[in-house]
């Protein structure tokens, strides 16, 4: 599924925020296995997810339990109270190998969409799970590529230790593959108005 939260605060690709959100997803890693977060990003008002369910309920409690991690640990974080979401999450299901390449290669290099002027001299976006990404064609013969560059000294993780579960499903691990690697420096496909008619409110 690729699942979208939307927040009602535009400042999340910050410094100071990004290992306060990076911190839910890693928790919920440990917490829950019928729901795996497998990649993400953080764009300034909202957060793109590729994620596994075993089922709708299984789907449904983990984005709920992890929209209510976020909320309080950002409540905390910026001293406020109150509704920190700005709506229910969307989810679409990726059903072909194709489907999920493409979310794929939208949900990491959503940056280059929103940051056109910046995101040419950046490969990979630090604001993601992109640094522990294997799929990209540049680093087939190694790690992840420019890994050691996002080793970042405020993120509350070393970059070795993944904040996202590893996939599991046939599409995720290996169906997409079979169409491509994607490359590093390819920028996100529009979502055409079939596919976001094909999203379901929550």
């Amino acid at each position: 599924m690729h699942v979208t939260l939307r927040s009602r605060w535009k400042s999340l690709r910050k410094q100071q925020v990004f290992p306060t959100l990076v911190g839910a997803i890693a928790a919920q890693r440990r917490r829950e296995k019928s729901f795996r977060i497998v990649h993400f990003s953080v764009q300034y008002n909202h957060l793109h997810l590729i994620v596994e369910a075993r089922n709708k309920k299984a789907l449904s409690s983990g984005v709920r339990a992890l929209v209510i991690s976020i909320a309080r640990r950002m409540n905390k974080l910026i001293s406020e109270h109150g509704r920190f979401w700005g709506d229910r999450y969307h989810a679409r299901a990726l059903t072909t190998p194709r489907a999920v390449r493409t979310a794929l290669r939208y949900v990491l290099a959503n940056f280059r969409k929103h940051e056109p002027r910046t995101s040419s001299k950046l490969v990979t976006d630090p604001f993601s799970s992109a640094p522990w990404f294997d799929g990209f064609r540049e680093c087939r013969a190694g790690p992840p590529l420019e890994r050691a560059r996002f080793a970042i000294s405020w993120r509350t993780f070393v970059v070795t230790d993944a904040p996202v579960s590893e996939a599991q499903s046939w599409l995720s691990v290996v169906g997409w593959r079979k169409i491509g690697l994607i490359s590093a420096r390819e920028a996100p496909s529009s979502v055409d108005r079939a596919a976001r008619l094909e999203g379901v409110r929550k």
